[in-house]
């Protein structure tokens, strides 16, 4: 009876991974489609992207690739992931403003240079706030490649590829930031 059981339990598990390996592909399939969706576009931006990601999901859903629900899902995953990316666009901003620092910079350079630092270090602060109120990611979600921290032990969780977020193997706990 113990085998049995153990059968069922093992092919449990099989079908689970197999399921989540579908969604894994599937979800790099939807990102890819969104970003040929978008270079097509005359449009670039926050809304021309989002068009992207809207026309994407519609067309997986009509599709059948997957549910309307589903598609919710994955859209938003995708605005996450990007958000992660915005952060670290912010990051890399703030990288260059040290390296233009003034000292390095003509005079008559330095008062231009120094306008547009201003004014770009502005909307990138912006924006890396609403990147770090959008950034929690959960175990069980899907999300692109890149390094997750845990929230709770600082333990890092290394995803070489998309793939559903595992609890923290060291002390179980369900939410990480992510770095690439």
């Amino acid at each position: 009876m113990n085998t049995t059981h153990t059968e069922k339990a093992t092919a449990s598990e099989s079908a689970k991974n197999e399921e989540q390996g579908r969604y894994e592909a599937l979800y790099d399939r939807f990102a890819e489609r969104t970003r040929e969706l978008f270079e097509a576009s005359q449009e670039k931006g926050k809304e021309a992207m989002d068009k992207s990601i809207e026309m994407a999901r519609e067309q997986f859903a009509a599709a059948g690739e997957f549910s309307a629900e589903q598609g919710e899902v994955f859209k938003r995953y995708m605005r996450r992931d990007l958000a992660q990316t915005e952060a670290d666009m912010r990051i890399l901003g703030q990288e260059a403003a040290e390296r233009f620092h003034p000292a390095r910079l003509g005079a008559g350079a330095f008062s231009s240079m120094a306008r547009l630092l201003q004014a770009t270090g502005s909307a990138l602060q912006n924006l890396s706030q609403k990147a770090e109120d959008a950034l929690h990611f959960n175990t069980g979600e899907i999300t692109a490649a890149g390094t997750l921290t845990c929230t709770n032990c600082g333990q890092k969780v290394q995803l070489k590829r998309s793939a559903h977020i595992p609890p923290c193997p060291s002390c179980h706990g369900t939410e990480f930031r992510k770095g690439y």
